[in-house]
């Protein structure tokens, strides 16, 4: 990729499943030279799901937009030096590498840092003392799955969203640039670990859910309520659900002027003893400022809601399908300069996203495909490890690299 606000960069991903790809794929996205490693064949997540019918993954090209594929066998030691030999290749810009296997052996720090003194290596663990974890067994650990779901109902609920895989990337990202920053004022390098079980601890520090409990207040599920404001899932006359939110006192005002409310929320607050201008008093009286919701919006279709909410400025949303998402939702769309049709190999013509970052300084990138397993593996050898056509010849003949 040439251009982006980080042109010239260069990292080298080992990985697998979803935060490290997608540390990787930010950087890629705004101009970094990614190199992800594989095994010959595909690593772990290759064949993950969702998939094609013909099994060619979506999740994986999802996640490896913009980067470079190398085939590497590094479970054998030739392999395992060439690897090395990438990761430690000279140059200012490059000595980075991102992986969540696990940091030892050839992929210690110790192990390539005695090849390149500068390096940066950042490792993604499950726990932080390198224990196994995934995005679903933290969260369950978090107590989120108890306040998720319907409010009458029992036992925990999951969610379909790894919320923590997805901060985690973003995390690595920020991680790794901070620690570039850090080599051009100092020379040196280092090791970073971040743990996805310390990811979710800090937001739930950083969002009062620790000190809540720690001051015994038991938070209860809400179902599809805001909690601690009002807001919630409400049916228009024909059938269409929209999520309501007046979180700020001029979203509470735009609200009850789209729905002829003022005149009955007075009255309610009358008869509740209740500033309803307070954020935490809405929450406190949402069944009743509910009612009049739902009966304003019996007489509406979610069209003609919808016109009223954006003539004066109301947050709203309209629930839909994934599909409807796709096929109607201009957003998700090439009305939306986030999007471009990319031609991805063994999937066809696919509406990609690029970063969401819009950089004043050259703007963004245009969405790139994901390469094809391998596909760079010659290009990669010649161009940052200096090996010759012969050499590349040999090692493919002895199957330690391999590409389409």
């Amino acid at each position: 990729m040439s251009g982006g606000i980080l042109a010239g960069m260069r990292l080298i991903e080992a990985s697998a499943f979803v935060a490290a790809p997608l540390g990787g794929m930010t950087l890629a996205q705004m101009g970094a030279d990614v190199i992800r490693i594989d095994l010959p064949g595909g690593g772990l997540d290759f064949r993950r799901w969702p998939v094609t019918p013909d099994n060619h993954s979506l999740y994986w090209r999802g996640l490896n937009k913009a980067k470079r594929s190398v085939c590497i066998d590094f479970s054998r030691p030739e392999g395992r030096d060439l690897a090395m030999a990438l990761i430690t290749a000279p140059g200012e810009d490059a000595g980075l590498l991102l992986t969540n296997l696990p940091p030892r052996g050839w992929l210690s720090y110790e192990s390539l840092r005695a090849k390149r003194a500068d390096l940066i290596q950042l490792t993604i663990q499950g726990k932080r003392d390198g224990g196994t974890a995934l995005d679903y067994t933290v969260n369950a650990a978090t107590g989120l799955p108890f306040l998720t779901g319907p409010k009458d109902l029992e036992g925990p609920v999951n969610h379909v969203l790894p919320a923590w895989d997805l901060v985690t990337g973003q995390m690595a990202a920020t991680g790794l640039l901070a620690a570039e920053r850090h080599r051009r004022r100092t020379g040196e390098g280092q090791h970073i670990k971040l743990a996805l079980e310390d990811v979710a601890l800090a937001a739930m520090g950083n969002l009062g859910f620790i000190a809540e409990a720690e001051r015994g207040q038991v938070r209860e599920r809400a179902g599809n309520e805001l909690f601690g404001a009002f807001g919630g899932d409400f049916s228009c006359a024909d059938g269409r659900r929209l999520m309501i939110v007046a979180l700020t006192a001029r979203q509470w005002s735009a609200l009850c002027q789209a729905l002829e409310l003022n005149g009955a929320i007075a009255e309610l607050e009358r008869t509740l003893n209740l500033d309803l201008s307070l954020e935490g008093n809405r929450y406190r009286a949402h069944e009743d400022i509910a009612r009049l919701v739902r009966a304003r919006l019996a007489g509406l279709t979610a069209d003609q809601a919808a016109r009223e909410f954006e003539r004066c400025g109301v947050c709203w949303g309209r629930y839909q399908t994934v599909g409807e998402l796709v096929a109607d939702d201009p957003a998700c769309s090439l009305e939306n300069p986030l999007f471009g049709i990319t031609a991805q190999p063994q999937v066809g013509a696919t509406l990609a996203p690029t970063i969401p970052l819009d950089f004043a300084a050259g703007g963004r990138l245009r969405p790139q495909r994901a390469p094809q397993l391998g596909e760079h593996t010659v290009q990669v050898l010649e161009e940052v490890v200096g090996l010759d056509a012969a050499e590349i010849r040999r090692l493919r003949n002895a199957k330690i690299i391999a590409g389409p």
